[in-house]
């Protein structure tokens, strides 16, 4: 007869199949679906985290920068209000001057007395200029009977010259006294830019260019050059004799806000025809001679100057792209990689926070249930102080402890994984010492103690392997519990700080309602990573407490 068709026994050594309690295990284990989906999740957060962040090309904190054209603020005009002085060369003007000369102007004086003592003569020559001179009172009844006195007073000006001797008077006492003046400086609501920044200007330069636009004159002389003068509203464009733009003379002070750009006369004439005109903007040409548009805003009194200008900034909240798969943060940085590297952060801190709690845990609960007695009560008293601890409290103080200290992200890692370790241990300690206080007294225990094994051993070598499948269902259930309590410690600014990333860390960073509705790249791959690797340890915790204990699902 056949082998194939020999009939086996139901004990025949070649049908019996005899597998392991571990084999069993693992059998039952991959047998069920909702663990293998959880483990293949791990398995995907594992290889995200660490394989993808060597593979990807960007770092956690790389600042990525677009251009864009923006509306930028160039300069600023505001009317000159107060009275400059332009003093003559060797002449000292009294501290005092400009708020005494505000004082006579307003009160319609031409004799003032600065706090010193000096005496300081005021000649109008148009409005919002005037001459400053040095006055001695003086008595010459010849003067005052001259008729350059009497053409002064006719045509109501307060300065004369009689025999190469310039005079002023003043009629305001009742009672005509007369001055000796001298030449001082010119007073006026004007500012004077030169064309070329090396330029420097004289007294005369200043006297002769106040007087002409006094005079309406379109033509000057000064240090033996004649200039030629454009007269425009409350400005003049002065040229050389070959028509070269030399100096403007305006009523307004216009001045950039960007740091190294000097304005050109030619600019501030521009300026100040778009503000005579009422236009918002005016076009003026660069140095390249391309024509440039800038606007123009009144604000507060003042006039605000503004461009378009390409501007290197920020690429923040940039949309997902083939640059940046998830699009980018509020500080310009690829979600991708931080969310790559955040994987790192929070599993790290999940498996080490869990290995340091089975440590304490174990060693605790094996040494407490073995001994039991005064031993057991101390060490469940320690057990249940820690377990009142209040771990929020505690971890409000230690991140302000970090602030203070400006701790690096590296030890807010540590101190997390110490800190939440410590008041985690507890959990684990209960049931360690619950399962040996159940095995200690069974036999192979007594065989252990009749064979003089020392204590350690027996703990360690007998008592505490038989908990492990406890423990490893405890643990693989407990690692999602601390990955959600590491990412709500950093979404209340308590764990991983900036520039470091953690899946926490990085939702944290969305605490705006316009960005959660309208940017919702930013949040919501953390957010399902946290749920989909908290699930999968959950799943899988379920496998294995299934596959240890297979009654519990009957």
């Amino acid at each position: 007869m056949d082998n194939e068709k020999k009939e086996m026994k139901l004990d025949d050594t070649q049908r019996v199949r005899v597998l392991s309690p571990g084999m069993l295990v693992a059998k039952r284990f991959f047998r069920n679906k909702l663990a293998m989906i959880g483990l293949v999740i791990i398995v995907c957060m594992f290889l995200f985290s660490f394989l993808g962040g060597m593979i990807i090309p960007y770092s956690q904190s790389q600042v990525f920068y677009a251009t864009e054209t923006m509306k930028k603020d160039y300069a600023g005009a505001t009317q000159i209000k107060d009275y400059q002085i332009y003093a003559a060369e060797g002449v000292e003007i009294p501290s005092d001057a400009v708020s005494k000369t505000i004082l006579a102007i307003s009160k319609k004086n031409t004799i003032i007395e600065s706090r010193s003592g000096q005496l300081l003569g005021l000649r109008k020559l148009a409005d919002n200029i005037y001459e400053m001179y040095g006055v001695e009172e003086t008595r010459n009844p010849k003067a005052l009977k001259s008729e350059q006195h009497e053409a002064a007073v006719k045509v109501g000006e307060n300065y004369f010259e009689f025999e190469d001797v310039a005079y002023m008077f003043d009629r305001s006492s009742g009672k005509e006294k007369l001055y000796v003046a001298s030449k001082m400086a010119m007073v006026c609501q004007l500012s004077v830019t030169a064309y070329k920044a090396d330029t420097a200007f004289s007294y005369e330069f200043y006297e002769n260019a106040f007087k002409a636009i006094s005079n309406n004159e379109t033509k000057i002389q000064a240090d033996g050059v004649s200039y030629t003068i454009k007269l425009e509203d409350n400005a003049a464009m002065i040229y050389t004799e070959d028509g070269t733009e030399y100096a403007y003379i305006s009523n307004m002070n216009i001045n950039s806000v960007v740091n190294g750009v000097t304005l050109t006369p030619g600019f501030k004439e521009a300026v100040q025809l778009a503000i005579a005109d009422g236009v918002d903007s005016f076009e003026f040409a660069n140095e390249g001679e391309e024509a440039e548009t800038y606007l123009l805003t009144r604000k507060d009194g003042q006039y605000l100057i503004q461009r378009y200008q390409e501007t290197r900034v920020i690429d923040t909240y940039a949309s997902p792209s083939k640059e940046h798969w998830l699009g980018t943060d509020a500080n310009g940085m690829d979600l991708l990689a931080r969310l790559m590297y955040g994987g790192r952060i929070s599993l790290l801190i999940g498996f080490v926070v869990i290995f340091i709690e089975v440590i304490i845990g174990v060693i605790v609960g094996g040494v407490a249930g073995f001994f039991g007695g005064w031993i057991d009560n101390l060490m469940m008293r320690v057990v249940d102080i820690v377990y009142c601890i209040p771990s929020m409290p505690l971890y409000l103080i230690l991140g302000s402890i970090m602030d203070h200290y400006k701790a690096s992200a590296t030890v807010r890692i540590y101190m997390l994984c110490v800190v939440m370790s410590i008041i985690g241990w507890v959990g684990i300690a209960r049931i360690v010492r619950g399962q040996i206080l159940s095995l200690r007294e069974q036999e192979f225990m007594v065989a252990t103690e009749a064979t003089g094994i020392r204590v350690s051993k027996r703990i360690f070598k007998h008592l505490v392997p038989n908990v492990i499948p406890q423990l490893i269902v405890f643990a693989t259930m407990g690692l999602g519990d601390v990955i959600l309590a590491e990412a709500t410690l950093s979404f209340l600014g308590l764990g991983i700080k900036y520039p470091a990333a953690s899946w926490g860390s990085i939702i944290n960073a969305v605490n705006d309602s316009y960005v959660m509705t309208n940017y919702l790249f930013v949040w919501v791959p953390a957010g399902l990573l946290i749920l989909l690797t908290v699930l999968a340890f959950n799943f899988i915790g379920d496998g294995l407490r299934d596959a240890f204990d297979p009654k519990m699902k009957r």
